[in-house]
């Protein structure tokens, strides 16, 4: 057996024993690939090779981006946007049968693209329509399976972090601007997907409609959502224009969510500090998670991981189908026990040379990757926003996992549309010139 395969060996068996053993996400890569880099350099060479690899990983200006998102995410969460977003779905679809489902879809929508954060839209929006919904005859259970599944679109609509990740993993194969205005028809088909199935329910089930609104009213709650759902149009809009890069507009979303929770009075100057340590703990999080995948992908180079796994699939599975079939599967299973951000740091490499091998655009391959993980965010054991929607709505886990399975369906096949339908994700990037 060679050096090569052995490391291989190593290098997965410990991960992934690491992680049965219940080991956080980012002590296991470390470890797993400071093992494997042992096995082929003395001891200190490995360990500083490691320490620079995750040193030189998170050395990027781009990167900025992600902890002025996360705060300028806080900041919004702060801001009490969600009643405003939720006053305005509510009197857009709200009438109609079933319509607080739509509410609670488009409300998660909209305060994800806005926070990009799914954990915030789980939380903000299910706190507060789990019980709406209850008092008009919906299942608690129904209402956080609406709300787990809804709250992941923010993560395709931009500004989303995880996209900016995907581009660095990429390097530089897939921009910013092009993934963030790729996301945008994807997003919506999911929450659409979403609405359709209940739509079904609903109707099956007998679930009331809401209040007719009267056009003022209508007019009245868009008016004080406007200033929030502005913020998507300047930040998403100044990156596709040039006015200023993804990290300039993440720094001018932080303005932008602190001008707007000081004018609506929810934000005070002693709140800050809060806000800035809620926020300085995710960034760690993150950029740690960031920094022990980079040495792993690394790793992968050193080890030309990433060309045995395209020769390897090229010459097993003779159809690019089946291949495309395979990549969506095992990125499946990835997205239930990993979370997000190391998934795209650690597999991007790995699969980028064989997608783009068959012609697929790094691009499209991106939503594709994201929209996988999305879906494991929503599905055990791991599932983050699974667990989030299920305590914000105050039932166990098991409770959900029956009424969430439709959903869960109709995002797969929103995924096999978006695989085999590439225009889907390149279209308005096309429009754009990206």
């Amino acid at each position: 057996m060679s050096i090569e395969l052995i490391s291989i060996l190593v290098l997965f068996v410990s991960f992934f024993a690491l992680l049965a053993y219940g080991v956080p996400v980012a002590y296991s890569i470390g470890v797993s690939t400071l093992g494997t880099m042992l096995l082929n350099i003395v001891a200190l060479p490995a360990v500083t090779t490691v320490a620079q690899r995750m040193t030189t990983g998170i050395d990027s200006f781009a990167l900025l981006a992600i902890p002025f998102f996360v705060l300028a995410g806080e900041l919004m969460n702060r801001a009490g946007i969600a009643g405003r977003l939720i006053d305005f779905a509510k009197s857009l679809v709200g009438s109609l049968p079933g319509g607080l489902a739509y509410v609670n879809v488009v409300a998660a929508m909209l305060f994800g693209a806005i926070s990009g954060s799914a954990v915030a839209a789980a939380s903000a929006i299910g706190s507060v329509m789990t019980d709406r919904m209850e008092e008009e005859g919906y299942p608690r259970a129904f209402s956080a399976s609406v709300n787990i599944t809804a709250s992941t679109t923010g993560l395709l609509i931009p500004p989303s972090n995880v996209l900016i990740v995907y581009a660095l993993a990429s390097g530089g194969a897939a921009s910013v601007a092009a993934l963030f205005i790729a996301g945008y028809v994807p997003g919506f088909l999911v929450g659409l997907a979403l609405i359709l199935v209940a739509a079904f329910i609903a109707r099956k089930r007998g679930f009331p409609p809401g209040e007719r609104v009267a056009i003022s009213k209508l007019i009245k709650d868009f008016g004080r959502a406007a200033l929030s759902l502005l913020m998507l149009v300047i930040i998403v809009g100044g990156i596709v224009a040039g006015v200023f890069t993804a990290t300039e507009a993440a720094a001018v979303a932080i303005a932008y969510a602190a001008g707007l929770g000081f004018a609506y009075g929810t934000i005070k100057v002693k709140d800050l500090p809060s806000v800035l340590l809620a926020s300085s703990k995710t960034t760690a999080v993150v950029m740690f998670l960031i920094a022990t995948s980079m040495a792993m992908s690394w790793l992968f180079s050193f080890e030309s991981i990433p060309q045995l796994m395209t020769t390897f699939l090229l010459e097993t599975v003779s159809h690019p189908i089946a291949i495309f079939l395979l990549i969506n599967l095992t990125l499946l299973v990835v997205g239930t026990f990993m979370d997000m951000t190391p998934a795209v740091l650690i597999f991007t490499p790995i699969f980028l040379p064989v997608v783009t091998s068959l012609g697929m655009d790094p691009v499209h391959f991106g939503i594709i990757m994201v929209l996988n993980l999305c879906i494991g965010l929503c599905t055990p054991p791991v599932g983050t926003i699974l667990f989030v929607g299920a305590g914000v709505a105050k039932i166990s886990v098991a409770d959900v996992i029956k009424p969430l399975l439709p959903f869960v369906v109709a995002m797969v096949v929103v995924l096999l549309l978006i695989t085999f339908l590439p225009q889907l994700s390149l279209w308005l990037p096309g429009v754009f010139g990206l």
